[in-house]
C-alpha cells in the first residue's frame, strides 16, 4: 500500500478554490446485505426528490461498476461477478476518486480501512460501517483523527459502526466537547446477542436460539464472529476512543463464548457442535434466575479497565431495559453522575445500518453545497 506522502495532495489544504467546487460524487464499496440495502435506499429517495450525489462507481471484492446507470442494475451486476483469489483490488486506491468525493464503505475489511486516513488526507470523504477503522489498532484511529485536524472540510462518517446510527457517537462526543468528562460506559453492544440472551430464558437450549437468529439474519453466517465477543470489542473501542481514552485492542478483556472445540471447528462443523454451548450457559441461566438477574452479554470501560463478557444484571439494571435486537448503552459522566445517559434503540440489521450511512452521506452533502 502507498503511504499518504506519495498519493496526490494538493499544494495548500484545506484552502478553498476560487471556481465552484465539482459535485460531490458516491463511490460504494462492499454490495453485500448493507451495501445493497444502501443503493436501495439512495434510489428510494431520489425518486421522492432528495437531492443526493451520484454514484461514480460501485465495486465488491471482485469486480468495479460504472454508477453512470442504474445504481441498482450495478449492484446485481457486481454481485453476479465470478469470485477472484487475494484482498481488495487496485482500485480501491483511486480510480479516479476528486476532492469532495464520498466513499461509503459497506465492508468488513480491514485492508479497505486502512485507506480510510488516506482517503481523508486527499480530501476525499468517508463514510463506514467498518469498524476497522476506528476500532481496529490504535495507530489507525489516531491516524484517522489526524487527516481530519489536518484536512478542514474533511469528514467521517461512523455513526453507522455503533449502534446502526443511533445518536451514540454524536452525544458523546459533544459531552467531551462540551467539557463533560466520560467516566464510564457499559452497553449491550451486540443486536444479535441481545436477540440471544432477550429470548434465553432456560426453557429451549442456546444452540436452537443461535440457528433461529442465523437464519434469520440476525448474526454473521459463522455464528462464532458474534459469539466471540471480538465485535462488541471494536465497537468498545470505538465509544472509548470517542470519549478520548485511547485505548489498545489488547487492554480490553473479552470473555468469548465459544469453548475452545467450537472456536476451533471448522465451518462445517459449526452447526453440529453448536451444542458445546448449551451445559454452561445453562447453568449460567439457573444461576442468574436463583440471584434476580438476567444475563446479558456486556462491553463496559471504568477506572478499573474495559471487558466484554456475559453479565448476571438486576432486574432494575438499565441494560435489562431492552427488548430484541436493541443496543442500550448507559453512559456516566461528571455530569451524569448520580444518573446515567441511557441511549436505546434498534442496533441490527442492513435496513437501519444502511440508513446510518446515508444520513451520514446527506449530512456532508449538505455541508458542501
Amino acid at each position: 500500500m502507498s503511504t499518504v506522502a506519495s498519493l496526490p495532495l494538493p499544494a495548500r489544504r484545506g484552502a478553498r478554490s476560487p471556481t465552484q467546487r465539482p459535485a460531490p460524487r458516491l463511490a460504494l464499496l462492499g454490495t453485500g446485505t448493507v451495501g445493497s440495502a444502501f443503493v436501495a435506499r439512495c434510489e428510494r429517495l431520489r425518486a421522492q426528490g432528495v437531492a443526493l450525489p451520484a454514484f461514480a462507481w460501485l465495486s465488491n471484492s471482485r469486480t468495479l461498476v460504472s454508477g453512470g446507470g442504474d445504481p441498482r442494475r450495478a449492484v446485481e451486476e457486481a454481485r453476479a461477478a465470478p469470485a477472484r483469489a487475494g484482498s481488495w483490488p487496485p482500485w480501491v486506491e483511486s480510480e479516479g476518486l476528486r476532492s469532495g468525493d464520498i466513499v461509503v464503505d459497506a465492508t468488513a475489511s480491514d485492508g479497505v480501512a486502512g485507506w480510510h486516513s488516506e482517503w481523508l488526507a486527499r480530501g476525499i470523504h468517508v463514510v463506514t460501517a467498518n469498524k476497522l477503522g476506528n476500532g481496529a489498532d490504535l495507530a489507525r484511529a489516531q491516524a484517522i483523527a489526524a487527516a481530519q485536524r489536518e484536512r478542514i472540510g474533511v469528514q467521517y462518517g461512523d455513526s453507522a459502526t455503533v449502534g446502526a446510527g443511533l445518536p451514540l457517537l454524536r452525544s458523546i462526543r459533544e459531552l467531551v466537547a462540551g467539557g463533560d468528562r466520560i467516566r464510564t460506559i457499559e452497553g449491550v453492544l451486540s443486536g444479535s446477542l441481545a436477540w440471544l440472551f432477550d429470548r434465553y430464558d432456560g426453557t429451549r437450549a442456546f444452540s436452537d436460539l443461535v440457528r433461529e437468529a442465523r437464519d434469520a439474519g440476525f448474526t454473521e453466517p459463522d455464528p462464532r464472529e458474534d459469539l466471540g465477543g471480538e465485535d462488541v470489542r471494536r465497537k468498545l473501542l470505538i465509544l472509548a476512543r470517542a470519549a478520548g481514552l485511547p485505548l489498545e485492542p489488547h487492554a480490553v478483556r473479552v470473555e468469548s463464548l465459544l469453548p475452545e472445540e467450537l472456536a476451533r471447528a471448522a465451518l462445517a462443523q459449526v452447526d453440529e457442535r453448536l451444542a458445546l454451548l448449551d451445559a454452561g450457559l445453562a447453568e449460567r441461566q439457573r444461576q442468574a434466575r436463583a440471584d434476580g438477574a438476567r444475563l446479558r452479554f456486556v462491553g463496559c470501560f471504568d477506572d478499573a479497565g474495559a471487558s466484554v463478557g456475559l453479565r448476571a444484571l438486576p432486574d432494575a439494571h438499565p441494560l435489562c431495559a431492552g427488548r430484541g435486537t436493541d443496543n442500550l448503552v448507559a453512559i456516566g459522566s461528571c455530569r451524569y453522575r448520580e444518573q446515567p445517559l441511557v441511549i436505546r434503540g434498534p442496533g441490527a440489521g442492513a435496513e437501519v445500518t444502511a440508513a446510518a450511512l446515508l444520513d451520514d452521506v446527506l449530512r456532508i452533502a449538505r455541508a458542501a453545497a
